[in-house]
């Protein structure tokens, strides 16, 4: 009796298992047919009419050639890609850089250099003093042209307010009165030279822990975009900035700080152009740079190289 019990239960219990089995089974296999046949559709959908598969364009990166009597150093920081086609803006590409034209047949493509104004990474921007550069590219679909490594000058309407490169037998940047260190030139063949023979270095310690240099002439501020290019290799924070002056005014005002480089030369794009709009009754500028020595270092190490202020004719 007990083994027959536990036969029924057992039977029971199989045949419960085998109903459920069945309902769940053509359950899965209707939904199955359901979705396959969605994606089926949707695909057929996707491909039907009209609609392009994209062509892909590629960058690798842009770099600049100067004439480096009349343009200077040719050092850049040339960091996105800003992508025309037919005039209409494609997108801003990190390079390298790979993307989708929903065009085919030949098409003119624009490409301007984008930088990190301020160096700062959420301000990219084209960099106008650079020419464009333009192809007449034919776009095939599901095809990838590949531009590669890109060249651009400046623009022909560029006008060099400054430029200095600490090359030459006497150098356009002086101290101010407030520094309580010198500007030197580093030694030919030295290390610390950003490029070339000579960089610009002021070096503070305990006794003489502030650093402060202007340019030496003053400059006309023009009704036009303003920027300052620059090489360093800091080791404790620069400021950078300019100090306005008019027939009765003189500011000094800051426009960024410059974060410690690791022993690595940086290149920066800096917008000169708020700043000098930023005061009435003033008429001239110059630019200067300045730092207090970390109480953690030895020796507060400023290097400068390759500067340039930059505007249009």
């Amino acid at each position: 009796m007990e083994l027959l019990t536990i036969f029924m239960r057992k039977r029971r219990f199989e045949i419960r298992v085998f109903l459920l089995f069945i309902p769940v089974t053509r359950m899965v296999r209707s939904l199955c047919l359901f979705f396959l046949g969605i994606v089926f559709l949707a695909s057929c959908e996707k491909f039907k009419g009209d609609q392009e598969v994209p062509a892909y364009l590629s960058i690798d990166s842009i770099y600049i050639y100067t004439d480096y009597a009349i343009q200077g150093s040719a050092s850049q920081n040339i960091s996105d890609s800003w992508v025309y086609v037919d005039g209409q803006l494609i997108g801003a590409f990190q390079m390298p850089a790979k993307f989708p034209v929903l065009q085919k047949g030949t098409h003119k493509v624009t490409i301007m250099a984008g930088i990190k104004k301020n160096g700062i990474s959420s301000t990219r921007a084209t960099y106008d003093f650079y020419s464009s550069i333009n192809f007449n590219v034919k776009f095939g679909i599901d095809s990838v042209t590949q531009l590669k490594t890109l060249k651009t000058t400046y623009a022909s309407n560029t006008n060099f307010i400054w430029k200095e490169d600490f090359e030459g037998t006497s150098i356009k940047l002086d101290t101010t009165n407030r520094s309580t260190v010198p500007v030197n030139v580093t030694p030919e063949g030295s290390p610390l030279s950003i490029e070339g023979l000579h960089s610009a270095i002021m070096i503070t310690d305990t006794a003489n822990d502030f650093a402060e240099a202007q340019s030496h002439d003053e400059f006309l501020i023009p009704y036009a975009p303003v920027y300052l290019e620059l090489n360093y290799n800091i080791n404790t924070i620069l400021t950078v900035g300019v100090i306005l002056t008019g027939p009765y005014a003189f500011i000094q005002t800051p426009v960024v700080n410059l974060n410690v480089t690791n022993n690595k030369s940086r290149k920066i794009y800096i917008e000169l152009t708020p700043a000098l709009n930023s005061t009435s009754g003033i008429d001239h500028f110059r630019v200067y740079f300045g730092a207090f020595k970390d109480a953690n270092l030895k020796n507060g190490i400023i290097i400068l190289d390759n500067i340039k202020v930059v505007s249009t004719k």
